[in-house]
């Protein structure tokens, strides 16, 4: 009988676009024949969507190096196949593999799949599914692997709790090396899958088993309890993190791609969690507290990483990146390092306050062709609310003086759909966008070219806004009309882009949503949901479907009002500030715009 591998090499890769996507054995790749065979522990680390974006993702990266310097540990990758790819995989019944040497998934000890965007939830299912591993966790039997979630989605997991044995909920250094001693511990001894369960969620405080609890409905169906069945198992997780990250593991030999990937460059977390705390960002309240890397540590790094790789771009990556206290240095070093080698300086977001207006010193270490803002809402007094420290002034001045050191185009982050807002910030954001165009003209030059980047808000679970109702579709579509109706009164270089209403209505349910929607999730996916996330793909009527199908009213989830002694679905997972700290945040958005709190819908 042909091995999986030569299957792979006969009966799929001849017959897909881009094959190069599937054929592994790139550059520092750390797994060889064998390898796989005589490990004590085998770990699959899996990321639902394709190979070109979860090739660009840092942290599976990480995950995979880490597993792989583990003494008696085996981890290999596994992606989502693209569609073209799943069908013929179904035709042939060939299971879903891993990239490094070709191994059936299903033969893992852990299949860790890394939970970063609502969206990913159906390719979620497609991993498990094509792996011939049952989709929810009380359907397997000792034959298949731990199924185990990780990453920001792992937060709120819920949803998709039915699908996993297990949950990790934090960073994934620390504990990931501690569950591989564990799992290493526990198969020596002989123990059953299904035991290893439970026995990992009594032993680490981060881990969460979800068969492990109840959760209970009251009439009007919010929340009324979530207990563990037994009194073994915490009535709370609390989050795993790494609080050495200087010296945390980190993968100096990077995996080089052969084929394209969203980021074509190597990259170093200077900085993890940020000091902010935007009251709409998930990340900014979970990811305390604030660690740094040291300028000495980074440039170590770097240097090592491009000796191995040839990559001539790296990227300096934190929340934000403009907040990292030696920025300054760390730019004039690695300008001093790495300009005569031609190696570029790529620079996420930045803020655009005084940390901005130092742009100038980094004129021959990061790229001009563009420069990338987060300003979020076009008015002060809207900034000042969700706590975005940009002030109109800030913002020109900075502008400004990219301008003056080569800059020729923006990109300006908005969100629209704030609690409180008003019909002059939807408005502005075009007037705005303007102005920042016409401040080139200023130095004598032409407008600056600005892209306005307009996405809807979705409250995340651990903000002040898990109890803000996200404004409705329609409203989103009339946003939509009035900002295109307004920037075509009159000519200019300034360019606007919206994203999906629809995609974005999916996501909130998503994100504060609670287990009973995992027979949705499972009825879109056997119906043909796959790669929600992207445009080519989303099919909102499969949704629809779904909803109706399962009986589930998304407009619940995603539009109603939260009254503040509401019980989450996420109340057991201690993943950031306490309720009661958020919600006087959450006030004082009304207060900063003199707006009045809306009062809560009944259920």
């Amino acid at each position: 009988m042909p091995s999986l591998k030569s299957r792979i090499s006969e009966e799929l890769l001849p017959f897909v676009n881009q094959p190069g996507q599937y054929i592994g054995q790139e550059i520092n790749q750390l797994v060889s024949e064998g390898d796989w065979k005589k490990a004590a522990v085998r770990v699959a680390i899996g990321f639902p969507d394709a190979y070109t974006i979860g090739m660009s993702h840092l942290g599976c990266q990480i995950l995979y190096w880490l597993a792989n310097h583990t003494d008696g540990c085996c981890a290999e990758r596994v992606f989502c196949p693209w569609l073209d790819a799943e069908n013929i995989m179904r035709e042939k019944k060939i299971p879903l593999f891993t990239w490094d040497t070709r191994q059936p998934v299903a033969e893992a000890d852990i299949f860790a799949i890394s939970l970063q965007y609502e969206m990913s939830f159906t390719a979620v299912l497609q991993m498990i599914d094509l792996a011939g591993i049952p989709l929810r966790s009380a359907d397997r039997d000792d034959s298949h692997p731990l199924v185990i979630a990780g990453g920001p989605q792992a937060d709120n997991p819920e949803p998709v709790a039915p699908f996993f044995d297990l949950v990790v909920l934090g960073d994934g250094e620390v504990s990931l090396a501690a569950i591989l001693a564990a799992v290493k511990e526990y198969k020596a001894g002989g123990m059953r899958r299904r035991d290893m369960i439970r026995a990992l969620a009594e032993r680490f405080e981060w881990i969460y088993a979800p068969s492990l609890y109840n959760i209970n409905y009251g009439t009007d169906g919010t929340i009324a309890s979530i207990k563990p069945t037994s009194p073994t198992i915490p009535s709370t997780i609390e989050r795993c993190q790494t609080l050495d990250f200087e010296d945390a593991p980190f993968p100096l030999r990077p995996l080089v791609p052969y084929t394209e990937v969203v980021h074509d460059r190597f990259a170093i977390e200077i900085m993890r969690g940020c000091p902010q705390r935007c009251r709409f960002c998930h990340a900014g309240y979970t990811k305390r507290p604030l660690r740094t890397r040291s300028v000495d540590k980074i440039l170590e790094m770097a240097e090592e990483m491009y000796a191995a790789t040839g990559i001539d771009e790296f990227g300096l990556l934190s929340l934000s990146t403009a907040d990292y206290p030696d920025l300054k240095e760390l730019a004039t070093r690695a300008n001093q390092q790495f300009t005569d080698r031609r190696v570029n300086i790529s620079v996420p977001s930045l803020r655009v306050d005084k940390m901005l207006q130092n742009i100038p010193w980094m004129v021959n270490s990061v790229r001009k062709s563009g420069l990338t803002m987060a300003v979020e809402a076009a008015n002060d007094d809207m900034r000042a609310a969700i706590r975005k420290h940009v002030t109109d002034g800030s913002l020109l001045d900075g502008v400004r003086q990219a301008f003056e050191a080569g800059w020729r185009s923006v990109k300006l982050y908005f969100m629209a759909g704030f609690p409180g807002e008003r019909p002059d910030d939807i408005d502005g954001i075009v007037r705005l966008a303007r102005r920042v165009a016409d401040v080139r003209k200023e130095l004598g030059k032409g407008p600056a070219r600005v892209n306005a980047s307009v996405g809807w808000l979705v409250p995340k679970p651990y903000t002040p806004f898990q109890w803000a109702a996200q404004p409705r579709a329609e409203y989103f579509h009339e946003t939509r009309i009035r900002l295109n109706r307004m920037l075509h009164e009159k000519k200019s270089t300034v360019r606007i882009k919206t994203h999906s209403v629809e995609r974005s209505v999916l996501e909130a349910v998503f994100a504060r949503g609670d287990r009973r929607l995992a027979d949705a999730i499972e009825h879109a996916y056997r119906h043909g949901a796959r790669f929600d996330g992207w445009d080519e793909c989303f099919d909102a009527r499969l949704w629809k479907d779904a909803f109706e199908a399962t009986n589930i009213d998304p407009d619940w989830y995603a539009h109603r009002q939260r009254p503040e002694n509401e019980i989450f679905p996420w109340a057991h997972l201690h993943g950031g500030a306490p309720d009661e700290y958020l919600h006087r945040q959450y006030e004082d958005v009304f207060t900063q715009i003199k707006m009045p709190q809306p009062a809560t819908a009944t259920a």
